[in-house]
């Protein structure tokens, strides 16, 4: 039976063997919640970089650039990293570069061994399930966390994910068990799960309530962005 593992902070990646896995990259507030936003309103494609450097590269090569750092747009870049921001019919058909503090850096981190790289959020959670159900690997959920540290909201979407998939994967790991304990504990009201988290507060200091609200809402997506060598796009 294949297996699902959640790995809590990029920093334990070098723990997990991914040679037979998928893996899941979460990063609900915001990136992962902001790529599969803006494949779903007709983004054509988004590459993720680890540094602002490379994302200025690809500006220059005409790219549409998103840079965050700290939850803060990068001064002379075209996009932060706010959802609602992905949603304008301008970027209809683009090419967006992109580079936040933690998920594009998980992404490069995880692409280097994994058998496929696809991106979560609570926005496509079905979507991801339904499509992880086919699909013969093993299952590793990557929370990006805060620089270096787990936060709760990356967890509690990997315990979602465990908790749908627990009838066709082996949940083994504790912290899988934690994931899914978390989450069941939480399902009711996540808004209230992470009312004082260290990224909530963090973001309602920049007055961002709105893309929070927005990132825990359940299925809004029927999408699964998947990276294609060093590109994301929305699987067909």
């Amino acid at each position: 039976m294949k297996q699902l593992d959640v790995c809590l902070t990029p920093d334990l990646l070098h723990l997990h063997n991914l040679n037979n896995s998928i893996v899941v990259v979460a990063d609900v507030f915001r990136a992962t919640s902001c790529m599969v936003t803006g494949l779903a309103y007709g983004v054509k494609s988004i590459t993720p970089v680890a540094t602002i450097e490379e994302c200025k590269f690809l500006q220059d090569k005409g790219f549409i650039a998103a840079a965050e750092r700290d939850a803060r747009k990068v001064e002379g870049f075209d996009l932060d990293n706010s959802p609602f921001s992905y949603m304008n019919e301008r970027l209809i058909g683009s090419q967006i570069a992109m580079t936040t503090t933690n998920g594009t850096l998980s992404i490069a981190k995880a692409k280097v061994s994994a058998v496929k790289v696809m991106i979560g959020s609570f926005l496509n959670l079905g979507a991801l399930a339904n499509h992880l159900r086919s699909e013969p690997y093993d299952v590793l959920v990557l929370c990006a966390g805060w620089k270096g540290r787990p936060n709760l909201e990356d967890t509690l979407f990997a315990g979602a994910l465990a908790d749908a998939l627990k009838d066709q994967f082996m949940l083994l790991e504790d912290g899988t068990l934690m994931a899914q304990r978390l989450f069941d504990q939480s399902r009711g009201n996540l808004m209230a799960s992470v009312s004082n988290s260290s990224h909530v507060r963090r973001l309602q200091r920049l007055g961002i309530q709105k893309d929070i609200s927005y990132c825990l809402q359940t299925d809004l997506y029927d999408i699964v962005p998947i990276l294609r060598g060093s590109t994301l796009v929305a699987m067909n």
